[in-house]
């Protein structure tokens, strides 16, 4: 999808309506093609596109037809944004923007009442940015009467220097991090991940004491996040999730100003517990994200999938199954052009792996609809997710007698992904991946006494303790035991728990 369709997407139907009268109001021709641009863009109609593209006087013209079509959709969404983003963070930009003119226009005192409430605003919101331009400017009309004392701005600007550096040096060891954790997503480098952020924090002087608010606990949650799920470990981090709690559990109360932090701590929170089988405490977490996404409504749609996504997984690995494949089903089908493709393709393919795994035959209509190159997923959607995609796809075709197909998928897996895991000590995928193959070769091995301890000891061995690994080799356990795959992921977590409390 190109850059204007995208944006044309980011407008509901009355938006539409608004930039259509927008764009008549700001035409001084009747012979403008924008508005009909607009249109057939948002309709779809190539056949009328095709239309314009020769009735205008060259390719060149359309061209700055559509770049002028774009730039005013960029304006018409900065217009609306601004002035319907009743966040507190923009009424300080509006009462910075209004003191100004007040000011240029000698309404001095009105624009420093307008300042001090600004001030007070920003301070709260910890908006350092914000309250830099608000004290430069009182600084600047200092010599007014209406002033505060010079002195006392200048004590609190040079403090409030000192917290933009402090951000400043956060979010730059966040970038670093950052990139690092794509260059092990998609390139395979290996990393300690604790030597790398004992050296960040170090490289860019940041002090421990700094980490702990909100967006930095984000931040490194976020890197944790991303870490832990390329290795399948979210065990190595729990020393530093109930430093995390202990912060929260101080917080209680609901802070608008970070909300949008707090709901991604609370998510990854949940995250974590799930995937180290504490499916109490993720349901804690996601209740306690429900509630706040129910009492402010701004983020709701944002975080809406990822809520259901984990929601619909604590149900299915606690056996309520049929109660996750709903929620799923449903997150999917309120999805809307606004809901990044990233969440909707985490639906789609838990959805497909809760159906396959409960041997239900309509995963391979769900499989169909993942159309995008491996490319694509890989660079959209990361390596790992990308390599358990085209096994699952593999797994299902076998599972519903469609051999030559899986056979094929699974030599193009090996050919593609092979250096990859061996780069990254990932063997353990090429292992199973083996079984697999043996398998296909010939289907009676399963009942093989040596073929099923290998398969049984692998769902024993810890590096294999991740959920979603339990359902892959539960996928070949199924094949002797004659049961369902689920039957044996909630058999195998059931006695995992049992023995663990014991």
């Amino acid at each position: 999808m190109d850059a204007l369709a995208t944006l044309i997407n980011l407008l509901g139907d009355q938006d539409k309506k608004d930039f259509k009268a927008f764009m008549r109001k700001k035409n001084k021709r009747h012979d403008v093609k924008n508005i009909l641009l607009f249109e057939l863009l948002n309709t779809d109609d190539i056949n009328g596109l095709e239309k314009l593209l020769k009735k205008t006087k060259s390719r060149d013209s359309y061209h700055a037809l559509r770049k002028r079509l774009h730039d005013n959709l960029l304006l018409f969404l900065s217009q609306k944004t601004f002035e319907s983003n009743n966040s507190q963070a923009s009424e300080v930009m509006r009462l910075i923007v209004v003191s100004r003119f007040l000011l240029e226009n000698d309404v001095d005192k009105t624009a420093f009442k307008c300042l001090v409430k600004a001030e007070q605003i920003a301070t709260k919101l910890e908006q350092y940015n914000l309250l830099n331009d608000i004290l430069l400017l009182k600084i600047n009309y200092a010599h007014s009467e209406a002033s505060e004392n010079l002195e006392d701005l200048t004590t609190r600007f040079m403090v409030n220097q000192q917290h933009m550096q402090r951000e400043a040096k956060l979010n730059l060891a966040y970038a670093f991090l950052r990139q690092e954790m794509r260059e092990v997503n998609l390139k395979g480098k290996v990393v300690n991940l604790a030597a790398l952020m004992l050296g960040t924090i170090r490289k860019y002087q940041i002090a421990v004491k700094d980490l702990m608010n909100y967006k930095s606990i984000y931040q490194i949650l976020f890197i944790a996040n991303e870490y832990a799920a390329i290795h399948q470990d979210y065990s190595f981090i729990e020393r530093y999730i109930q430093r995390i709690q202990h912060f929260i559990q101080g917080k209680k109360k609901a802070d608008e100003s970070h909300l949008f932090y707090q709901l991604h701590v609370l998510y990854f929170l949940a995250n974590f517990h799930l995937r180290n089988r504490s499916f109490d405490k993720s349901a804690e977490y996601l209740s306690e994200m429900k509630n706040q996404m129910e009492q402010h409504r701004f983020h709701e749609s944002q975080f809406y999938p990822r809520h259901q996504l984990l929601s619909a997984l604590n149900l299915y690995f606690t056996g309520r199954g049929g109660e996750g494949t709903a929620v799923l089903m449903k997150a999917l089908e309120m999805t809307t052009k606004k809901t990044k493709q990233e969440d909707i393709e985490d639906l789609r393919i838990c959805l497909t792996m809760f159906l396959s795994l409960q041997d239900d035959r309509s995963c391979l209509r769900h499989l169909a609809l993942f159309q995008h190159t491996d490319q694509w997923y890989e660079k959209k959607m990361g390596m790992l997710w990308t390599i358990r995609k085209n096994l699952m796809e593999v797994l299902v075709h076998a599972q519903f007698g469609h051999i030559e197909l899986a056979v094929s998928r699974l030599s193009s897996f090996k050919r593609r992904y092979s250096g990859f895991l061996t780069e990254t000590h990932e063997e353990r995928v090429l292992h199973f991946a083996s079984l697999v193959e043996k398998y296909f070769n010939k289907p009676d091995i399963v009942f093989n006494p040596v073929f099923q301890k290998t398969a049984v000891d692998l769902l024993k061995n810890k590096e294999h303790a991740d959920i979603f690994h339990i359902c892959f080799i539960s996928w070949l356990i199924a094949k002797w035991e004659k049961k369902s795959a689920y039957q044996i992921v909630l058999q195998h977590l059931s006695s995992r728990h049992t023995s663990e409390n014991i």
